[in-house]
């Protein structure tokens, strides 16, 4: 584990700050959970100690979880073939509402 800190901002303006890094899990000493994530993360960027910056688009939580007396979390970004599969299945959802079909 380094000795950096890391910031990260969500596409609500939601900052979190003071989190370690150990492998890709953020740690956290304040409470994390998925709630604090849900409907956020279009938009993320993340910020370490020595001042780089890095913006990514359509991320996901993979997991938060308590651990110990701290909160670790993982963030990934979705693929363009992911994104894809969302966008035509919310097409398909999409006209089947419109003509009145179940799927």
């Amino acid at each position: 584990m380094d000795n950096k800190t890391y910031k990260i901002e969500l596409s609500d303006g939601t900052v979190l700050e003071n989190l370690r890094l150990n492998g890709n899990n953020f740690i956290s000493a304040v409470p994390v959970t998925e709630e604090t994530f849900a409907g956020k993360l279009s938009k993320v960027i993340f910020m370490d100690s020595e001042g780089h910056t890095e913006s990514r688009s359509n991320m996901e939580l993979v997991q938060a979880i308590p651990y110990e007396n701290e909160y670790w979390f993982i963030l990934r970004e979705l693929t363009n073939e992911e994104l894809t599969k969302i966008k035509n299945r919310a097409d398909l959802e999409y006209i089947a509402m419109m003509v009145g079909v179940e799927l």
